[in-house]
């Protein structure tokens, strides 16, 4: 749990920082790629705090890899006069999407399971105020 307040934390942090700085137009496809990865990596690592899979040294390895990689495609691609960086957008967003089905998945199942708790609890309840009243009338009844 900690781990998820820090990066939401830091993607505040990010999200502020970011607003505010210009970015020419000869490094947009670049930044643009950049943030596609680092998102998937946030993805991923809600996905693998969920299922309790979560790495810290994981998640930021991923995190800046995935970046460098994804920046690296964009200047082979530009080297090359090629669209490279259409390729990482498209494998980083399918990622990002997955992920996203995931976690989703994984919050529908807990509030599933947690309305079926609730009414578990509230049976168990039910059947021992029913218990009571019978063993009152018993009782009373003597």
């Amino acid at each position: 749990m900690p781990g998820i307040v820090i990066i939401l934390i830091l993607i505040v942090a990010g999200v502020s920082i970011g607003s505010n700085v210009f970015i020419p137009y000869s490094y947009s496809q670049y930044i643009a790629v950049a943030i596609l990865a680092c998102l998937d990596s946030v993805f991923g690592a809600l996905n693998a705090n969920m299922t309790q899979k979560f790495k810290m040294n994981i998640f930021i390895t991923g995190f800046f890899g995935n970046a460098l990689i994804a920046m690296f495609l964009v200047y082979l691609g530009d080297k090359l006069n090629v669209d490279i960086y259409l390729a990482a957008v498209i494998v980083f967003t399918g990622r990002l999407l997955s992920n996203f089905t995931s976690i989703r998945r994984n919050v529908v199942d807990q509030v599933e399971s947690n309305k079926e708790n609730i009414k578990d609890g509230v049976r168990k309840v039910s059947q021992k105020n029913r218990n009571k009243k019978i063993e009152k009338e018993n009782i009373d009844e003597k």
